[in-house]
């Protein structure tokens, strides 16, 4: 079985200040030296100076600040020399105080710092973790091609509570995509519980059905520890088996899978069950059956979460996912989920939930 790929290394953007922030020193001392030239020798407008320590330590490290306090105060008493007033009290009083602005932007400047290097390290662990629980999608996996989409309705949070997974298993390839309810660390935590339950699993249980009431097991166990007595998660499972012209599907009361061939946009007929989390409240005597579905070459199953279906413009209509995919005229995963990534956007403007997407076709 090939090994499943590493998770690429975090590449965390270091904070950055906009563009026009360092030029503030700068502008600040050339109209400190514009009035020096308008205003008469006898008058020195080093003052303006003084507030220069600290318009430095918004973008530069404690060393330039310092050096920057430093190159103020001779400027100021160069320009009270030429108007022959260096020693004056109200002067001597700039000087000082220039030297306490100094000493405030230079602290100023290395807690920014120091507050810039935590945050990179955040943004590091926040990714490494991200990588982790939501590890890249494969494109070629047991004769499937696959794309796979995940972009959280909150841009600071780099996981939110949709998931998937695909693992090669000795069963076929299987397939996980869903989402839990509830947001925030609560619902990250279901999701890691989620598909660690799945990674270790889908291994070793020989049917879908069996696979699918082991994910209901674990999320009523996190609702347990957790003291949620609500808390589910929405899913469905997939199994293709290499050479097969058909795939399996259990859906856990998720959104319905579409099967996209060429000109037509169907979704997929399938039982659903109810969610991950509530499968004991459903009758004992009716057995779960998973869903057989047809899928030859050029045919594409997409799985989707309801941040794509629920989308909706400015006007509050929802996205139209069919008639979209319908007009792309493409089945191949890359063009379908490349699609969706900036056609949801465009349309929504501010994605209201988490969305994840996963579109699988045989080679």
């Amino acid at each position: 079985m090939p090994a499943a790929p590493r998770p690429p290394q975090p590449v965390a953007v270091k904070p950055r200040v906009p563009r026009w922030v360092p030029w503030l020193p700068v502008l600040l001392l050339v109209l400190d030296l514009i009035a020096e030239a308008v205003v008469p020798d006898a008058v020195a407008a080093g003052f303006l100076l003084t507030a220069l320590p600290v318009v430095a330590a918004f973008s530069y490290g404690p060393v330039l600040t310092g050096a920057a306090t430093a190159g103020s105060l001779g400027l100021q008493i160069l320009l009270a020399l030429r108007a022959g007033h260096i020693d004056e009290q109200h002067h001597v009083w700039v000087y000082i105080a220039t030297l306490l602005s100094g000493v405030m932007g230079t602290a100023l400047s290395w807690q920014r710092t120091r507050q810039s290097h935590s945050l990179l390290q955040a943004r590091t662990v926040a990714e490494t973790l991200q990588r982790t629980v939501l590890r890249p999608v494969p494109e070629r996996v047991g004769g499937l091609r696959v794309a796979g989409l995940y972009r959280p309705a909150q841009a600071e949070m780099l996981v939110g509570g949709d998931l998937y997974e695909v693992c090669d298993t000795r069963f076929g390839v299987r397939v996980l995509l869903g989402d839990v309810r509830g947001k925030g660390l609560g619902a990250v935590r279901t999701v890691a519980d989620v598909l660690g339950a799945f990674r270790a699993a889908a291994h070793d249980t020989p049917g879908l059905v069996e696979l699918a009431d082991q994910l209901d097991r674990a999320v009523l166990r996190d609702a347990a520890d957790g003291g949620d007595d609500e808390l589910f998660a929405t899913a469905v499972l997939l199994q293709y088996r290499p050479g097969a012209d058909c795939v399996e599907i259990v859906n856990r009361g998720h959104t319905t899978p579409l099967l996209l061939s060429r000109g037509t946009i169907a979704p997929v007929a399938c039982a659903e069950e109810l969610p991950l989390g509530l499968g004991q409240l459903g009758p004992e005597d009716e057995p779960a059956k998973p869903t057989t579905v047809a899928l030859a070459r050029g045919h594409t199953v997409l799985l989707y979460t309801d941040g794509v279906s629920e989308a909706r413009d400015a006007t509050g209509v929802f996205y139209p996912l069919a008639p979209r995919l319908a007009a792309l005229g493409s089945t191949a995963p890359d063009r379908v989920v490349s699609f969706l990534a900036q056609d949801v956007h465009q349309y929504a403007g501010l994605l209201a939930d988490d969305l994840a997407v996963l579109a699988l076709t045989p080679e």
